[in-house]
């Protein structure tokens, strides 16, 4: 039976939840280090895995690993009865900057709220799942679990993401991937160089036609891309060549449109040099964020409890990428705001942010986030007008 809905109610369970934090500071703190100290890349996190289920499952939560068929996923739940919440971690890394993502907060945060927010479940009438989802950067792990029900009859799905600012939420836009394979000929290129067909040549004709085309897109389009092979030795005329490129914008919609002027550029650079190219649009795509605003409105609240003060992001101070969290986001209502963990000159995805998020700003960041998210979980606990709110506040992750 839930405890009954009152002011009073609310904020001493948010005081119980934030002193079980507390108590726990050191396990978390001390998970978010460990992560950072073995990053693993997208679908390989099998010590991510390991250390997150044995801290959730030695804290009393029913634990099920490699959930869904997905070897380094994981969902863990508590409570029987009432609303149930959705608290999500990531913690795959990137290649030679680690968890410069700040991925490691995200996860032990997580894990702290889920732990914190069990303590009470039974007691106030509700459940929560911590949701464990490899390969973000890149993978789309999210897409998967979702897709098998890791996210059904959720009332809502929370996460943090540490940066160099307190934000409400990232500008987090629609992805696409592709894979650009060019086939030309081998020949000597000294000896015979009439004979060979350069598929370096055709990439990187491919490449600048991608960046002409940079000129004339939208101010919220992105095209970047690396060159994945080039080549094996000067005087051997390639014969193949690879190109990766991310595609990315508003939405979906408006990324297939992009995607097609992409193809266009890649293929004319295949023909110009008498190559050919083989286009492999990876999957899943990422889907454009949705913001539910009244569940970001909690979140914001509880986050000035623990001192922190979300700003809405402006032109200076938005952080634009992309996230598979966007794909849950237009079948559940989710918050995805970001947690200051270094100097707002300090980007994510660089070496420095790497060392904030495993520094003494990292742990004070998984603590705070902790608290935040699990005081958030007991306002759509005991709080029907909240939860009615986000139910129905409009948009893809909404009822309206």
């Amino acid at each position: 039976m839930a405890a009954p809905v009152t002011p009073g109610t609310l904020d001493a369970a948010k005081d119980r939840l934030c002193a079980e934090v507390d108590s726990r500071a050191g396990t978390l703190t001390g998970v978010s280090r460990e992560l950072a100290a073995h990053p693993e890349l997208a679908w390989e996190e099998t010590f991510a895995h390991d250390l997150l289920t044995t801290t959730l499952a030695e804290a009393g939560l029913t634990v099920q690993r490699s959930a869904h068929g997905l070897p380094t996923a994981f969902v863990a739940e508590a409570g029987t009865t009432g609303p149930r919440v959705a608290v999500v971690c990531e913690y795959d890394a990137l290649p030679g900057i680690g968890h410069a993502c700040g991925h490691n907060i995200i996860a032990a945060a997580g894990a702290g709220a889920g732990i914190a927010a069990a303590t009470l479940a039974d007691e106030l009438g509700g459940r929560v799942r911590v949701v464990g989802t490899p390969a973000e950067e890149g993978g789309g792990g999210k897409v998967p679990l979702l897709a098998a029900g890791a996210f059904d009859d959720c009332v809502a799905a929370l996460m943090v993401h540490p940066a160099g600012v307190e934000l409400t939420e990232m500008h987090a836009i629609a992805n696409r991937q592709v894979v650009a394979s060019f086939t030309g000929k081998a020949a000597h290129a000294a000896a015979a160089p009439d004979s060979g067909r350069n598929a370096l040549d055709a990439a990187v004709l491919g490449y600048l036609n991608v960046a002409a085309l940079r000129q004339h897109i939208a101010d919220d389009e992105r095209i970047h891309g690396i060159f994945t092979h080039g080549g094996d030795k000067p005087n051997i005329v390639p014969a193949f060549a690879e190109l990766h490129f991310y595609v990315r914008g508003p939405a979906l919609a408006a990324v297939d449109a992009l995607c097609a002027r992409v193809a266009a550029c890649l293929e004319a650079g295949a023909m110009a040099a008498g190559c050919t190219v083989e286009l492999d649009w990876l999957e899943p795509p990422y889907a454009e964020l949705v913001t539910n605003e009244a569940l970001l409105g909690l979140y914001v609240a509880n986050a000035g409890r623990v001192g922190r003060h979300p700003q809405q992001p402006t032109t200076k101070t938005r952080i634009t990428g992309s996230t598979d969290m966007g794909n849950v986001s237009h079948v559940v209502p989710v918050i995805h705001p970001m947690v200051a963990v270094s100097p707002p000159d300090v980007a994510i995805h660089t070496p420095d942010f790497a060392t904030y998020a495993a520094g003494p700003e990292g742990d004070h960041a998984v603590v705070d986030a902790a608290k935040t998210l699990a005081m958030t979980v007991v306002d759509l606990w005991l709080d029907g007008d909240a939860r009615d709110a986000v139910g129905t506040s409009g948009g893809p992750g909404g009822a309206a």
